[in-house]
């Protein structure tokens, strides 16, 4: 059986403008390469965000579902919210309302996983 793989968290800067984005983008960029990268993207601190921001979540959500992996958002500021949800890119993503909830999410689809496939198994 396969082991579990860490979640990491990562705060997502003030200022999601196109230096900004960019940073971030090159900050995150070795965690989105790694063999099924499970990654929260914590908001909270967000008080622009601005279409270079949006591009680099998107690509980063990209990089990460290309390694088998994930990007889920957590802790939107209310600026976030707002703009995420103005261009319709909140659809994309899975948000939560912690990091802790995000992160809990990836463990809980394993074991339902294998349930249902249990039951499966018993039901032939």
């Amino acid at each position: 059986m396969e082991t579990s793989r860490p979640v990491l968290v990562k705060r997502v800067p003030e200022h999601m403008n196109q230096r900004e984005a960019q940073r971030f983008l090159a900050d995150v960029r070795p965690l989105l390469t790694a063999d099924r990268p499970q990654l929260v993207f914590d908001l909270s601190q967000v008080r622009q965000l601005d279409v270079a921001g949006i591009e680099v979540l998107m690509q980063c959500m990209s990089m990460a579902m290309r390694k088998d992996g994930d990007l889920k958002l957590a802790s939107l500021s209310d600026h976030a919210a707002v703009v995420l949800e103005l261009t319709r890119t909140d659809r994309l993503f899975e948000i939560y309302d912690t990091s802790t909830d995000a992160a809990r999410s990836y463990s809980s689809f394993l074991p339902n996983t294998l349930r249902r496939q249990n039951q499966m198994r018993l039901a032939a």
